[in-house]
């Protein structure tokens, strides 16, 4: 045992115990049997019981160090069976979904040349190389998906891993199935334990001379189950009456030991100490490290002490953890009945999670009332618009955020309830391109870029959690893997266990993984699984999923749930979810997402590069958009225009004819440029020192194509020059009322930390596409919803270079200032589901290319770095949505009836002009050289420019409302029409 742990009065009863005299089953074998499992009953109509193995990592937490240690040492055994030539040319084949990080140790263990285990996740474009049932299991498929074919088609031996062997008939279905695809001349079966009998070993024998090969089997320990022949009906009839309802207390007593009443039973059965989360030890280490089920770290347990929502000195009526229903906490605050910190009451949800600096996660949309604040736009800065979680300002850890609650002390813990929010994300840095996992298959290379980059990871973890220095009671922190997810979570957690042993920050480090599999609990000391939490699965669109031994007096003091990107949705995030599900249980829970892998096959492509698309270099920009250059999309704008206003078509069909300026517009352009160039320089400075400050150090620059462009390019430019930093930049297409390219989401996701993604665009008008981008990232929580922008006169973002309205010379233009690149596309018959949107690469206008002028132009006015710091943390930067209120009155006013025809701003107003069919312009009086650009193409569209006295904006373009082909958006007789009706002026 570690230093401060003790041993309780049950540590001696081994955790098979109470299903061994009820079912009827005999478990024989070494001694070591016993420590390295126990038993349980599940729900599952082919077998009733179920061996709990205490080092798999799985249904059981236990030492990182000492689960790594078993699977090394059967990987161990097998290459002694083989030979280090044999060894070094093997394939290790693990089964999902409990075996996969076994595997991944055998194959450590063993030198092999590559690993992959087997998947029930359908991975869209991924090749399937071959399949097998699981005849017994609760899910029978397996898929095998790996990205090199020629895995399973080599000539060196095959290892198959699992962590138990009960009648090998798995194992026969899955050899007979790779070998009739690829013959192999040996094969090794590596488990945990072995318990077939002496039939099955027979069957396995007689298999092998069928198919004319070797089959070998390794385990660290052999025995065998004697089943009653009635186990299937006493089994069911044991759940029935053992199967906890649907709210309660963790895991059920077990009946004829306690009464109804609540009252305690004898010493073995009495519920855990509540005074620490830890539970007491109920088994010992051995050589490989088995250790029973809820070992105890630094508290003793008392027979008879309360259990949280206990009455009578004894524990609740029997049942389970559901997700968002649980008890109140024992250290609830007189006269709050029921509700816990920040007025979070049983059943309701804690707060979304959030990044590092973010306040209130992310943005929620706008308000449509006029004036009216954004929710949550108090404090510092926060989501675009964010409504705060319940109860925001208390404390997510190291207070109850109660009035009169003790405060946390940790090594004693809580067990139940924490304060809203207290979930939060913590960057890894993973490796780009390093498989998350053997889904799609894991070499030795990957083995070593993964050993190189885990201490680095770890100590993102360790700092990210809310540990004391050393304290009186060592914390208790459990690294949660999510269902097939074990391997990268265990490394994790392992190199976590090494980190904090020797920090001032010790704590006590455990792993342990959710399941698929349904298994019973009961609150006993000779059963393996004592509670159960239950919650929505959150990788498939459907069904349950678990985790065991996790909660009531097992529970920690924090939890570190690692999952990937693909299982990164919004049911991991919604109430009842696995987050929601682990909040009430610990003080803290951390959220750590790994990119997910995905085969080349079925992977989007890479992003495209100058000069084969854009005029931009190689690595000023990565496109991730199609090439749709040799397609015809132009039309003209009036067609355009009446088509879109007729419900008949979307903007992003189709593209207008691509506007050529005339050459006194294009020397306004170069007027403009050279007297804003100060005024964008230091907002690009500015902007890009608040995201390095308040957003990540290493951040992945994301602009929304095309008009974002430009800026991401000037940001990275001002990260080189200030910081020698080389910031990634990728555009991405969004498009309104259609939303964000999914496609292009998926590719940056297993490429980058989507923590580290920040989307950029130039500037804010009403915030349409604030709004849009929050609402399409809402099914992808990763991602920040936040934009940031150069000019944000509308106040929708809280992330900024400056809010003043003036000329940014690149909405002057159009392709030729934005690296030659149209208006993104997406059209049905062009872009397919897995596609990224598109767009065209006028080539043919080089000669008027303006891009690399207007960059170069501003860089050269780049400030000194010494004199520029982020914008200010200030309640000011809460956006008001002041220019949403702003456009629906203008829309009122002028009747117009829809706020999408009102394009408020100097860059917006010049996009009207450019591309739509405007129907007039309102000025805000004595606006001077800004807007001589805007004057000059309405006069040359035959458009009025109002002037008016109380504009937020400089200026703000209506787009023609009643369009047709009669009109010409050029006469204003409508608008003079419209005008002349009462309240028909702006005022």
């Amino acid at each position: 045992m570690g230093a401060g742990e003790q041993v309780r009065a049950d540590e001696a009863t081994w955790s098979g115990e109470w299903v061994e005299s009820r079912l009827g089953v005999e478990l024989t074998g070494p001694p070591e049997l016993r420590d390295l499992v126990g038993l349980a009953l599940r729900r599952n109509p082919r077998r009733a019981h179920l061996l709990v193995s205490t080092v798999l990592g799985k249904h059981i937490p236990q030492h990182p160090s000492r689960i790594l240690g078993a699977g090394l040492r059967l990987g161990g055994l097998a290459r002694d069976l083989l030979g280090p030539a044999a060894a070094a040319r093997a394939v290790v084949l693990g089964y999902a979904e409990t075996a996969t990080g076994l595997g991944h140790c055998v194959a450590d263990g063993l030198g092999a040349a590559a690993y992959l285990h087997s998947t029930r996740r359908e991975v869209p474009g991924a090749g399937r190389a071959a399949g097998f049932e699981e005849e017994h299991s609760h899910a029978t498929e397996h898929l095998l998906l790996p990205a090199d074919p020629g895995l399973l088609t080599g000539d060196g031996p095959l290892v198959l891993v699992d962590d138990e062997l009960s009648t090998g008939r798995t194992l026969r279905n899955t050899i007979a199935a790779l070998h009739a695809a690829s013959p192999r001349a040996r094969y090794v079966v590596a488990a945990l334990t072995d318990m077939r009998s002496a039939d099955d070993r027979r069957a396995l024998e007689k298999s092998a001379a069928e198919l004319g090969t070797r089959v070998d089997v390794v385990s660290l320990t052999s025995g065998t189950v004697r089943l009653p022949p009635d186990v299937l009906t006493r089994g069911a009839e044991l759940v029935t009456q053992h199967d906890p309802p649907s709210t309660g207390t963790p895991g059920a007593a077990s009946r004829g030991e306690r009464d109804g009443g609540g009252a305690a039973g004898p010493v073995e059965d009495a519920p855990r100490g509540t005074s620490g989360v830890g539970s007491a030890a109920r088994g010992t280490a051995d050589s490989v490290g088995a250790v029973a089920p809820g070992e105890q770290d630094g508290v003793t347990a008392e027979a008879g002490v309360s259990a949280p929502g206990a009455s009578g000195g004894g524990r609740a009526a029997a049942g389970e953890i559901q997700a968002g229903r649980a008890a109140p906490p024992v250290w609830q605050a007189a006269g709050t009945p029921g509700a816990t910190a920040g007025g979070r009451g049983p059943g309701t949800v804690s707060g979304p999670v959030t990044g590092p600096g973010v306040s209130g996660g992310p943005g929620a949309e706008p308000p449509s009332g006029a004036g009216v604040s954004a929710p949550g736009a108090s404090g510092g800065p926060g989501g675009s618009g964010a409504e705060p979680p319940p109860g925001a300002g208390a404390s997510a850890s190291g207070a109850s955020g109660v009035s009169g609650a003790e405060p946390l002390r940790f090594g004693e813990g809580r067990g139940w309830g924490t304060t809203p929010g207290a979930v939060r994300r913590v960057a890894l840095r993973w490796p780009a391109g390093l498989p998350d996992g053997g889904r799609h298959g894991f070499t030795a290379d990957h083995r070593e870029r993964l050993d190189a980059a885990l201490p680095a990871m770890a100590a993102r973890i360790a700092d990210a959690l809310d540990l004391p220095a050393r304290p009186a009671q060592r914390p208790r922190v459990l690294v949660l893997g999510t269902e097939e997810l074990m391997y990268a979570p265990l490394r994790l957690a392992a190199a976590l266990e090494d980190l904090l042993s020797n920090a001032d920050t010790r704590a006590h480090v455990r792993f342990s993984s959710t399941t698929r599999s349904p298994v019973l609990p009961v609150d006993h000391p000779g059963y393996a699984i004592r509670s159960r939490l239950t919650f929505p699965a959150h990788d498939t669109p459907h069904g349950t999923r678990y985790a065991y031994n996790i909660t009531g007096a097992d529970a920690y003091d924090a939890v570190v749930a690692v999952t990937d990107s693909a299982a990164d949705t919004p049911a991991l995030h919604a109430p009842g979810g696995l987050l929601d599900a682990l909040a009430p249980h610990t003080p803290q829970v951390l959220l750590a997402v790994i990119p997910s892998s995905v085969p080349a096959a079925a992977a989007p492509a890479d992003p495209l590069r100058g000069p084969d698309f854009s005029s931009y270099a190689p690595d000023d920009v990565g496109w991730l958009l199609q090439d749709l250059s040799t397609v015809a999309l132009e039309a003209p704008t009036e067609e355009r225009e009446e088509a879109i206003q007729r419900g008949g078509a979307h903007y992003a069909e189709s593209l207008p004819v691509e506007y050529q300026p005339s050459p006194d517009y294009v020397r306004l352009f170069h007027t403009a440029l050279d007297a804003t160039a100060d005024r964008i320089a230091h907002a690009v400075a500015t902007v890009t020192e608040t995201v390095l400050a308040e957003r990540s150090p290493t951040p992945v620059l994301v602009s929304l194509a095309r008009a974002g462009t430009p800026v991401g390019v000037l940001m990275r430019r001002w990260a080189r020059r200030a910081h020698g930093l080389d910031v990634p930049h990728y555009a991405v297409s969004i498009v309104r009322g259609r939303g964000i390219d999914t496609t292009a989401l998926r590719w940056l996701a297993a490429h980058h930390d989507p923590t580290d993604v920040v989307f950029v665009d130039g500037w804010t008008g009403k915030g349409a596409i604030a709004r849009e981008l929050a609402a399409a990232l809402r099914g992808f929580p990763a991602f920040d919803p936040r934009l940031a922008v150069l000019a944000d006169p509308g106040r929708c973002v809280d992330t900024y270079g400056t809010r003043e309205d003036f000329l940014i010379p690149s909405a002057c233009l159009n392709s030729t200032v934005s690296g030659l690149i149209s208006r993104t596309v997406l059209r049905a018959d062009l872009v397919g589901p897995a596609d990224y949107h598109g767009a065209k690469f006028y080539r043919e206008l080089a000669a008027d290319d303006l891009s690399g002028h207007f960059l170069d132009a501003v860089a050269a006015r780049f400030p000194d770095p010494a004199g520029v710091r982020p914008m200010p943390a200030a309640a000011e930067r809460e956006p008001t949505w002041a220019g949403w209120a702003a456009v629906e009155r203008i829309s009122e006013a002028y009747g117009i009836g829809d706020v999408n025809l009102v394009k408020p701003g100097v860059g917006e107003t010049t996009r009207v002009l450019l591309r739509r069919v405007p129907w007039r312009v309102l000025a805000r009086r004595g606006a001077g050289a800004d807007l001589d650009h805007v004057r000059l193409l309405a006069e040359q569209r035959g458009v009025p420019v109002e002037e008016a006295d109380d504009l937020p904006y400089t200026c703000v373009g209506l787009i023609h409302p009643r369009y047709t082909r009669g009109a010409t958006g050029t006469d204003g007789t409508s608008a003079t029409a419209r005008a002349a009706a009462p309240g028909g002026r702006a005022r």
